[in-house]
């Protein structure tokens, strides 16, 4: 996604600075070398990977231990000064800018893997931990982290918790709050606490893990968690269809489920978004499909042989120009690749690049990417559409020249038109990526006013001074 350094804030003014004696408390609890404030070392963190979406920082905290996050909390709510919980800061919905100034939190220091127990089927990890890193630690062990961001690489196991990340193995897993035991978390007033903990089975009390999961940074920062593992699949396995329309791969879609087959993987492109992927990596897509479904499976041997000849039959019985499957682990991971780099392919395309998502109805599937495609050609904007087939989650994604006019106006108008019309077919707004401020806007008419009342009143119990990424989540 792009960097928007030559435009101006959407929302969010820079930040007033910080008193002399709350910099010399702060560089008191994390080191002089963690506080920093002037702008060559701020900037990078006035901006995350959404585009458009800009606000300086005070200053920028850097902690090492729980301690001191809990320190920093305490002057800052004592203080009255705004704190942004932050990790890599590749969420896609301006969820970790300070856009009243004040402190951004960054948890990357606390990236250790702390414990993989084979005999529980767990990891605790901290706070700044990669997914990727995560993922593989357990893997040496023969274990799975089944979460899958696209963004696994970069983001951080509580940046993927803070906002309930989705991803590629989420209609065959689940997604990120199906893994989550338990949490450390320190409250804005500076007390920690311990959430769930390393039981599969655990109902005592409210469900704060839960809570906390997808609670994007505005009642607690998450410090430490505990996560489910599963055994390593023993093999995978993918396959690629590809169909004329976007329609045809719908039916494909709803055949391969009602079959009893509940793929790893079942992903999608359409024909702009495979002509991206095909300039950008070259990997002998089908240029003149409508559509492209990419389908997986994971298990043991027989079981993902079985699974992909009946999805590959059931894309042919429905009229699939083209099917293949993978001959083995190279090709295989060669065609997830089409789809892990559909947002770099589709970013060369033009300096802005806006993706969001949206969720509807399975059976909805292909309704909503032809009206994506109709919106897109009534706003005049170049949108490219592809996402989660198996469970309604859609990218679209448009990119546009911010010199060209109006372009930027005519973007925001047609995602205003995407979200409503989500809504419409009994949808939602967003499916992984979370509100943030790009889509506070939507927020009260997708949830009504009771539900953002309720949410005003659960920020008061855990934030009585209103200090934890103020404005966001209805806040």
């Amino acid at each position: 996604m792009s960097a928007t350094t030559d435009l101006p804030p959407r929302r969010g003014p820079a930040g007033q600075g910080l008193p002399d004696d709350v910099l010399a408390e702060l560089r008191g609890i994390v080191g002089t070398a963690h506080v920093l404030t002037s702008d060559g070392d701020v900037e990078p963190f006035s901006r995350d990977a959404t585009p458009l979406f800009r606000a300086r920082p005070d200053a920028v905290v850097l902690p090492a231990t729980t301690a001191e996050v809990s320190a920093v909390l305490t002057l800052a709510t004592r203080r009255g000064v705004p704190v942004v919980p932050r990790g890599a800061g590749s969420n896609l919905s301006a969820a970790t800018l300070a856009e009243q100034g004040g402190i951004v939190l960054v948890l990357t220091r606390m990236n250790r893997v702390l414990e993989v127990s084979s005999a529980e089927l767990l990891a605790v990890v901290q706070a700044g931990t990669t997914t990727a890193t995560l993922g593989d630690t357990a893997a040496a062990q023969g274990l799975l982290y089944a979460p899958d961001p696209g963004s696994r690489t970069v983001s951080t196991v509580a940046g993927n918790v803070a906002m309930c990340a989705g991803g590629l193995r989420g209609l065959k897993y689940g997604v990120t709050r199906n893994y989550v035991l338990g949490l450390e978390a320190v409250l804005p007033t500076g007390e920690v606490i311990r959430t769930g903990g390393r039981l599969w089975k655990d109902v005592a009390g409210y469900d704060l893990t839960r809570l906390l999961t997808g609670s994007e940074g505005t009642l607690a920062v998450i410090t430490e968690i505990t996560v489910a593992l599963l055994p390593l699949p023993r093999t995978s396995g993918t396959g690629v269809a590809y169909f004329g329309t976007l329609a045809d791969a719908g039916r494909a879609v709803d055949q391969i489920i009602s079959d009893g087959v509940l793929p790893a993987t079942l992903e999608f492109l359409d024909r702009r978004c495979i002509n991206a992927v095909e300039d950008f990596a070259k990997l002998g897509l089908d240029r003149d499909a409508g559509a492209l479904l990419l389908f997986g499976d994971d298990g043991a041997p027989d079981v993902v042989t079985g699974s992909l000849r009946r999805m590959a039959d059931t894309c042919q019985a429905v009229g699939a120009r083209d099917v293949t499957l993978a001959r083995d682990i190279a090709e295989s991971d060669a065609l997830l690749a089409a789809r892990r780099c559909s947002l770099p392919a589709l970013a060369r395309l033009a300096p802005i690049t806006m993706l969001e998502d949206v969720t509807v109805p399975r059976p909805k599937l292909a309704e909503m990417v032809d009206r994506i495609d109709a919106i897109a050609t009534r706003n005049d904007v170049v949108c490219a559409t592809f996402g989660h087939a198996g469970d309604g989650n859609l990218h679209p994604t448009i990119v546009f020249d911010p010199t060209d006019g109006d372009a930027r106006v005519r973007a925001e108008a047609a995602f205003d038109e995407v979200f409503r019309t989500a809504m419409a077919l009994g949808g939602t707004i967003t499916g992984e990526h979370g509100v943030g401020a790009a889509k506070r806007p939507w927020l009260a008419e997708r949830l009504g006013a009771d539900q953002i009342a309720l949410l005003r009143r659960l920020k008061q119990a855990f934030d009585p001074a209103g200090i934890l990424n103020p404005g966001k989540l209805g806040s």
